[in-house]
């Protein structure tokens, strides 16, 4: 499973609902020029002439808002001849309204048009950069969330990619300094080197220090660093684990990460290593390498990754969402209902929203199916 905000809707709804939007909005107009044909004259309905265009002009786009505009100030002309004050001050100040507030209504809906294309632009963008993980890898089952921080933006600062080798899964979860729109360049970054390197049959350590060096040289070389921030203050914390498909272990190195949760027959335990390294892009205050801690993760056991927009999210008394004392509700629940429940209650503890971007994953070693017995029989949790 993965959890990600949807911008836009399909193209098939778009297309129902403009069109009813549009009927809706002819409706409207026509009705105006035949209702106040009953009406007494001291009543005027002409105000109610600029509802259908600021509808239209919201909802569908600025082609049909200055079509919808003209059939509204026809209606206004109509309906002013048909009294006989098509010429009187009253009509023309309503016409000239009209007119000069249709035309700001068109300019609204390019801007809002501008803007739609931009996020069907940055979803692309964030489908090709980020991912969505595979349901299943391997012996593992895995499933994520991901909101970035930026409202309607894809993809922010946090990461993560998931990579087999011949006997082994490989995660990456990660936060690149900074948040939203701003950082995807980064993250694209450490995805790309991620992608390219995890796939090979390096050990671990290798896989990581391939990361760094490949961080560091692109984090020095990026010409859009923004003003008053040194190349050195640009870094990636980062966690990268290994499962092998055959041995109940999980391998974790850690540059600077949040530690993984281990949930395990009904305990969770924080998974912190023995030999921290510094971040992603900080390598040379790295003096003898990496150091992967392994930790026992048998058939049945889930891990739970995550970012600092995850434990850092604040309720309105200003404390922090304490992760690790709430999942133990949720010693039992498989990858799917374990990140649903997870962003569940962060948002009943955060109402207001997130301030960093968050990511999740939940992974699980599924039991060996034996012979005979359907994968979904075999799987526990």
């Amino acid at each position: 499973m993965h959890v990600r905000s949807r911008l836009l809707p399909p193209r098939r709804e778009l297309g129902a609902r403009e069109f009813a939007l549009t009927v809706l909005a002819a409706v409207l107009i026509t009705l105006v020029p035949v209702v106040d044909h009953f009406v007494p004259p001291d009543i005027h309905l002409a105000h109610a002439l600029v509802l259908p265009v600021a509808l239209i002009a919201v909802f569908v786009g600025p082609r049909r808002a200055s079509l919808t505009a003209g059939f509204a100030v026809l209606a206004l002309v109509t309906a002013g001849a048909e009294r006989m004050a098509l010429t009187t001050e009253n009509v023309l100040v309503q016409l000239g309204s009209l007119v000069l507030l249709s035309m700001l209504l068109v300019l609204v809906s390019c801007l809002l048009e501008w803007r739609r294309h931009e996020l069907a632009g940055l979803r692309r963008v964030s489908e090709a950069v980020l991912r969505p993980l595979p349901r299943r890898a391997g012996p593992v089952s895995i499933a994520s969330a991901y909101r970035a921080a930026d409202i309607g933006t894809p993809v922010g600062g946090d990461l993560y990619a998931v990579a087999r080798t011949a006997d082994s899964t490989r995660l990456l979860i990660g936060d690149v300094r900074g948040k939203g729109l701003g950082s995807i360049g980064d993250t694209e970054l450490v995805l790309g080197a991620f992608r390219a390197a995890a796939h090979r049959q390096s050990p671990l350590p290798e896989l990581v220090a391939s990361l760094e060096g490949s961080v560091r040289w692109g984090l020095n070389e990026r010409l859009d660093t923004p003003a008053g921030v040194d190349a050195a203050e640009r870094f990636v914390t980062a966690a990268v684990i290994e499962i092998p498909d055959d041995e109940p272990y999980v391998h974790v190195v850690s540059c600077g990460h949040l530690p993984p949760l281990l949930f395990h027959e009904g305990v969770v335990t924080a998974l912190d290593t023995a030999d921290p390294a510094p971040p992603l892009g900080l390598g040379s205050l790295v003096g003898s390498g990496y150091t992967p801690t392994t930790f026992r993760f048998a058939p049945g056991d889930r891990l739970l990754m995550y970012t600092d927009g995850v434990t850092e999210a604040r309720d309105a008394k200003g404390d922090f969402y304490p992760l690790l004392e709430r999942a133990a509700a949720w010693g039992e629940h498989r990858p799917c209902s374990l990140v649903a429940a997870v962003t569940a209650d962060l948002r009943m503890h955060a109402p207001a929203g997130l301030n960093d971007d968050m990511a999740l994953v939940a992974l699980q070693r599924d039991v060996p199916r034996a012979a005979g017995v359907p994968e979904d029989l075999a799987v526990t949790g």
